[in-house]
């Protein structure tokens, strides 16, 4: 491991303990920022109502911590939107915001277009398919953004359970990401969650990054903002343990592929490849192949949407 990086794990990893909530909270008014909570979701009917009810009793009603909570639905097909606003939350659709800009499938493209239905100094960033939530997952994140001004983004960390054995979870992380980034970018070998949908950072460091529009958007995220502010702005904070829907090998296949074209997209701009994944599953015929495209397309900086430059304008 790098030195710079072994200095880095002493001095920007902490854990949700080192900042109580009070001291999160006085650091919040006395410098008036402002913070949105995020939740990209997809069909979760079984998990976005709790956690969003979790976030309004802790750090709405109890603390003012969080000023606005939002859910971007994506396109779901069951009750995710009615749980969601039942529970409290602002609820938008992904095709209403930037009509003009026809939506694609993808995370990456929902937490793209919440920037323009958000206003938070600091974005923190949830996956809405965690079980037992706990509100420290967004107090713990945002704590050194609102404490620490040389602070640019925060990346949760955490163990990730997986069929009820510790620290076996994350394998897209462990055979794709963690390689890469240490064998490329091994200023970043330091986070133990790169992969990881719980994050916050300020408006002003997200409307500056292109964001890959699909399971790319976390890893290109990281790249992108350690060249643009640098190692020592980046950070993370253990929030205990994450326990969430699995996705099977073959779904983890496809976002390994679109991860590691995100990092040669960063590595060679321009470099043709055969952009795409060959699978395979059993028919009557026996194995049958299914092709699938990872060729991930990016959005650009927000800060370069007209809509957007006119909203900050106003």
């Amino acid at each position: 491991m790098l030195e710079e990086v072994e200095r880095w794990l002493g001095t920007r990893s902490w854990s949700a303990s080192d900042r109580p909530l009070h001291r999160i909270l006085a650091a919040k008014q006395r410098t008036g920022q402002t913070v949105s909570v995020v939740l990209p979701a997809l069909n979760e009917e079984e998990t976005v109502g709790d956690i969003v009810a979790v976030i309004r009793h802790d750090l709405m009603r109890q603390v003012p911590l969080v000023d606005e909570l939002v859910v971007v639905d994506s396109g779901s097909t069951d009750r995710t939107s009615e749980v969601a606003a039942a529970a409290g939350a602002t609820v938008v659709h992904r095709d209403a915001i930037l009509p003009r800009l026809p939506a694609v499938p993808g995370k990456g493209e929902v937490l793209w277009r919440s920037l323009l239905v958000t206003r938070g100094d600091v974005v923190c960033f949830v996956d809405a398919d965690l079980k037992d939530f706990s509100s420290e997952f967004v107090s713990g994140i945002v704590g050194p953004l609102l404490t620490d001004p040389d602070v640019d983004l925060v990346k949760g960390m955490y163990d990730r359970p997986l069929q009820g054995a510790a620290g076996q979870g994350g394998r897209v992380t462990e055979l794709m990401a963690r390689p890469l980034l240490n064998l490329h970018w091994p200023q970043l070998a330091g986070f133990v969650q790169p992969l990881g949908g719980e994050y916050a950072a300020r408006r002003s460091l997200l409307e500056q990054l292109p964001f890959p529009v699909g399971y790319g958007v976390e890893l290109g995220m990281l790249v992108d903002a350690l060249h643009l502010v640098g190692l020592d702005a980046l950070a993370q904070v253990d929030v205990g343990v994450r326990k969430h829907r699995h996705q099977d090998g073959q779904a983890l296949g496809r976002m390994a592929a679109a991860i590691y074209r995100t990092a040669q997209l960063r590595l060679a701009r321009g470099h043709l490849v055969r952009p795409s994944l060959t699978q395979f599953e059993r028919g009557p015929d026996g194995f049958e192949p299914r092709t699938y495209s990872v060729d991930t397309e990016e959005r650009p900086p927000m800060a370069e949407i007209a809509e957007y430059q006119a909203r900050r304008a106003a």
